[in-house]
C-alpha cells in the first residue's frame, strides 16, 4: 500500500490545527462554500441482562432512561464547541438519537443523526451526541450495573463539504487494522 492510501484508509491528511509555529489553531473556514452537511454517529453500552431488563421495564429509579438519555445526546450535540477546543459553533438543524435494546449482545446501540447547512461538517456533533447518550445511561444505571461498558463509538456517514461523502465499513476497519503505524 502506498502513502496516498495509507493516508485514504486511515482518514489521515494534512494537520489543519496546527500553526505555522506548531501550536495549536482553530482552522479559518470563512472561505468555505456552504451546503447541506450530515453525520451519523454510533455507539454502544454493554450491560448485565437484568440492567437491559429493568430499563425495558421502567424499572429504574431514576426514571425513563432512554427519554433522559436521548435529551442528553441532543444537548451534548448543541454542545460539543463547548467541551472540545477546536471545534467551531455551528447551528445544527436537526438531531435525532434512536436506541435499540440488542438483547441477544446484552447491550444498547445507539445512533445519532444530526444536520445542518454551513461551512463545516456536524461529525463531532454525532459523536458528542453519541457519548452524551452513552454516558447518560451509564448515569442512570450505575446503582445497578457498575460494570457496564460504553463501547465502538464511532463516525458511520458523512456527507456534504468539499471531501465529499463518507461511509465506515468493516472493509475499512481491516484495512486500517492491517497498516502499520
Amino acid at each position: 500500500m502506498n502513502s496516498k492510501n495509507k493516508k485514504e484508509v486511515q482518514g489521515v491528511g494534512e494537520l489543519t490545527h496546527i500553526n505555522a509555529k506548531g501550536y495549536a489553531k482553530m482552522v479559518d473556514v470563512s472561505e468555505k462554500e456552504e451546503s447541506v452537511r450530515e453525520a451519523i454517529a454510533r455507539g454502544s453500552v454493554y450491560m448485565k441482562r437484568e440492567t437491559l431488563k429493568a430499563i425495558a421495564e421502567g424499572r429504574i429509579r431514576k426514571g425513563d432512561v432512554l427519554s433522559v438519555a436521548q435529551v442528553g445526546g441532543i444537548m451534548g450535540a448543541k454542545s460539543t464547541p463547548d467541551i472540545i477546543p477546536m471545534c467551531h459553533n455551528v447551528s445544527i438543524y436537526g438531531a435525532d438519537i434512536e436506541f435499540q435494546a440488542d438483547y441477544e449482545n446484552s447491550k444498547i446501540d445507539i445512533e445519532a443523526v444530526v444536520k445542518t447547512v454551513g461551512v463545516t461538517g456536524v461529525e463531532m456533533e454525532a459523536l458528542t451526541a453519541v457519548s452524551v447518550a452513552a454516558l447518560t445511561i451509564y448515569d442512570m444505571c450505575k446503582a445497578i450495573d457498575k460494570l457496564m461498558v460504553i463501547s465502538d463509538i464511532h463516525l458511520v456517514h458523512k456527507r456534504g463539504g468539499k471531501s465529499g461523502e463518507f461511509n465506515f465499513s468493516g472493509k475499512l476497519n481491516e484495512d486500517i487494522n492491517n497498516t502499520k503505524c
